[in-house]
């Protein structure tokens, strides 16, 4: 079938509901629930937008399988030109979120194609995972799911002894159980973000939580299923849209993606969904082996660029509102967020222009310039947000609601509150978004999301050392010292 609209994702999620908790409750239809609704119809909105008239070129591709128009993130890219049409699409989804929706489809899309076209990788463990994971990839690619992934084991206690990468845990999700049919699993995963609104959701290791060298068989494997798999069940957060306007909350209310445990008691994975089992080995370096890491970062970055472009508007809006722009001190901080821009705009372009073929037939972007943008915006994100709170100081406090505006007070209010380039309304308006990014729930949720979504800092920092060569650099340095 062609790339799925948003009414029939949303009808999706009605035919097959997945089991959620939210505030002590069980969660009748997430598609209706007051604080879900919004987010099912925002990516229903993005999907939509691979039928709009204009965009569907740039949104969409020719199914290899059927021809149909299916979601341009699926390519498989086999050029330069390809990874430029796919950032091109991933670009349309992050302007559209302003970047705050970190698990847009794109995400899941980029990774699967990755491990779909190293199929060998996964052939390794047992012959018929290689069809497992490629028939998966068709699946999705050709049905347009809606995946997320959660990929961490809770843990009782954080040991300072154990090794910075390993994940270490008595209480992993496990294997239970092998039979003819598939594979019994066990225990519970962190963090599971959009798995209320997803239609599927795949487990599989990260080279950020490797598995000890003496980890049990049973906490090796990589998995997909259905969101709606008996046994499986996702406990929500405290839902941060808070049932009010657009112009009250304009980010909470459209972009709530829902951060969730996911619970699996004694769930049914069948053969033809399981793509690794039992090898630590395999497990451990199946990221860096089918470079899905590269492609999931060169969507990540993506985002960042938009919600970099995104904050940079609305700092420039905020002082030209407050007739503050030719301050010096405020074209300092704007400067800063520029800066931001373009350091991650230019890592994203190096990361295509020095993309290479890798062993899997794929245009794989290069991994330093995004393990370098990743790892710098855990630091660039929490500061813009600083830097929105001094450029907007009291006048993120002084923010009547709608109710206000329209209410008893409305003349005091539009008299009291304009400014020389803004009447009231727009004033408050905009600082409503401001706050929204900066200092509301739902943005202060942003500011965490982004400190660890790249992953922890210092593991990044490890990481970010180990593969990068230093030695040329050293050379240069020798050469010079012998020159005496």
């Amino acid at each position: 079938m062609p790339a799925r609209t948003g009414a029939e994702y949303i009808k999706g999620l009605q035919d097959n509901p997945p089991t959620v908790y939210l505030n002590g409750q069980k969660v009748k239809d997430v598609t209706t629930h007051p604080g879900l609704r919004n987010g099912v119809h925002t990516m229903a909105k993005l999907l939509d937008m691979q039928h709009d008239t204009e965009l569907k070129p740039e949104m969409t591709y020719k199914s290899p399988t059927t021809g149909d128009p299916v979601g341009m993130s699926f390519l498989t890219p086999r050029t330069h030109e390809d990874l430029d049409r796919r950032r091109t699409m991933m670009h349309h989804w992050a302007k559209a979120t302003c970047g705050m929706m970190g698990r847009s489809p794109d995400f899941m899309n980029v990774n699967m194609m990755a491990m779909a076209a190293a199929g060998d990788y996964f052939a390794q463990n047992r012959p018929e995972f290689k069809q497992n994971i490629q028939n998966y990839y068709e699946h999705i690619r050709e049905n347009d799911l809606v995946l997320t992934h959660t990929l961490l084991n809770l843990q009782r206690n954080r040991s300072p002894g154990a090794t910075p990468l390993e994940d270490r845990t008595d209480i992993a999700l496990s294997v239970i159980k092998e039979t003819d049919a598939g594979i019994v699993v066990h225990g519970a995963r962190v963090l599971a973000t959009l798995a209320p609104l997803s239609d599927e959701i795949a487990l599989y290791p990260t080279t950020s939580h490797m598995l000890p060298d003496n980890a049990p068989s049973p906490t090796s494997f990589a998995f997909a299923i259905p969101s709606n798999s008996p046994g499986l069940k996702y406990q929500c957060r405290e839902t941060f849209d808070h049932t009010q306007s657009h112009f009250d909350h304009p980010l909470g209310s459209r972009f709530e993606e829902m951060d969730a445990v996911a619970f699996f008691d004694n769930v049914f994975v069948p053969w033809e969904r399981v793509f690794l089992i039992g090898d630590v080995s395999l497990c451990n370096n199946m990221q860096m082996a089918t470079n899905r890491h590269c492609h999931s970062g060169h969507q990540v970055v993506t985002r960042n660029l938009a919600k970099c472009e995104f904050v940079l508007g609305l700092a420039n809006l905020m002082t030209e509102t407050l007739g503050s722009n030719d301050s010096a001190q405020v074209q300092t901080m704007i400067a800063e967020i520029i800066e931001n821009l373009e350091v991650t705009r230019s890592c994203l372009r190096a990361s295509e222009v020095d993309a290479k073929t890798d062993e899997w037939g794929v245009m794989c972007p290069a991994e330093l310039p995004l393990q370098v943008a990743r790892n710098m915006f855990i630091r660039m994100y929490p500061r813009m947000g600083e830097l929105l709170h001094l450029l907007g100081s009291s006048s993120l406090m002084a923010l009547p609601s709608k109710a206000d505006i329209e209410g008893p007070l409305a003349e005091e209010i539009g008299r009291y509150l304009e400014t020389d380039t803004a009447s009231a309304r727009d004033r408050v308006q905009l600082f409503r978004l401001a706050w929204d990014v900066s200092s509301s729930a739902f943005g202060a949720r942003q500011i965490l999301y982004e400190r660890f979504f790249q992953a922890d800092s210092v593991r990044n920092a490890v990481i970010l050392y180990n593969m990068t060569d230093r030695e040329p650099a050293s050379d240069i340095v020798r050469e010079f010292l012998a020159q005496d």
